[in-house]
């Protein structure tokens, strides 16, 4: 049910059912793609880097243990830690 333009998404993604309906709904489509295709997507390289860094961004932010193990028991709590990790990563 909801509705976006733009698909940002690893090779976990990447499966012809996946890129089919989001064509179909006229979403711009922005993935990883695995070495196996046959037929590569056409991507745009601009929003590929974007991607890219996005993707940078998460696995730095797991190297935080009691983000990766998620210790918080509130998402509040969990809000706030991600927030104050990704200040910290920002900084640098």
């Amino acid at each position: 049910g909801l509705s976006f333009d733009t698909l940002l998404a690893d090779k976990a993604f990447d499966s012809n059912w996946i890129v089919e309906e989001r064509n179909a709904r006229g979403t711009t489509i922005c993935i990883s793609q695995r070495p196996q295709r046959k037929e590569p997507l056409a991507i745009d390289e601009v929003m590929y880097k974007s991607r890219h860094l996005v993707e940078n961004f998460f696995c730095d932010l797991e190297d935080f243990r009691r983000i990766a193990l998620r210790t918080d028991k509130t998402d509040l709590s969990f809000e706030a830690i991600v927030n104050a990790c990704a200040a910290l990563l920002n900084s640098k």
